[in-house]
């Protein structure tokens, strides 16, 4: 039976391969190396969520911008029928205010266009200016079958192409559209007629040079 040394502890058994703080180091190494696979999955799966993000963005930037077109071409379309029904209103309006016009007018050729009635009729005309209303045909002016109506046909020997010699009615237009032609009567140049003649032109002796007979 051995007897122990007095004043020896027994120590624990200490590694050979490394001091404890050793030990801590390598053992927080191991932790961080296990938990190093868990942070990039979560890098991962972030990133997966932001690029589903950009892409539903996008998608409604894309809806947002295709409403805003569409809502433009409405606004232009709403605004183009807008000023259509307009100018079909206004224009309906005019044609069945034209048989009042014709008799001022009829009135006025004849002297009739007085008192109280000269002033009605002033203003009638004022107003239907104001509204666009445009009073065309003038004698003497070339006939055009975009806006003349010819009811009556002559010849003439003073006209060299067909043109208007009177305006039975005038024609009436708002803007560029016309909503009645001007009814005139034309004149055409006369069948068979020969050009005037010039009299300063030399006549076939004198250009030949040939002496007159004594």
């Amino acid at each position: 039976m051995s007897e122990e040394t007095p004043g020896f502890e027994e120590k624990p058994d200490v590694p050979t391969d490394g001091t404890p703080d050793e030990t801590e180091t390598a053992a927080s190494a191991d932790k961080a190396e296990k938990a190093a696979p868990a942070g990039d999955a979560t890098d991962v799966a972030l990133l997966a969520q932001l690029d589903q993000a950009r892409k539903a963005l996008e998608e409604r930037t894309a809806d947002l911008q295709r409403l805003q077109a569409e809502y433009q071409n409405y606004r232009r379309r709403v605004e183009r029928d807008r000023v259509t029904v307009k100018e079909i209103a206004v224009a309906s309006l005019l044609t069945d205010l034209l048989p009042v016009l014709d008799d001022v007018g009829r009135a006025r050729d004849h002297g009739e266009l007085v008192g109280g009635f000269k002033s009605v009729a002033e203003s009638l005309e004022t107003v239907v200016a104001k509204m666009g209303l445009q009073q065309f045909g003038k004698e003497g002016e070339p006939f055009d079958p975009t806006i003349h109506e010819a009811l009556m046909h002559s010849y003439a020997p003073d006209v060299t192409e067909t043109t208007c010699v009177a305006i039975l009615q005038p024609g009436y237009r708002i803007g560029e559209r016309t909503i009645r032609p001007a009814r005139v009567a034309v004149a055409e140049p006369q069948p068979g007629a020969a050009p005037a003649k010039d009299d300063a032109k030399p006549s076939a002796d004198e250009e030949s040079g040939a002496p007159e007979e004594g």
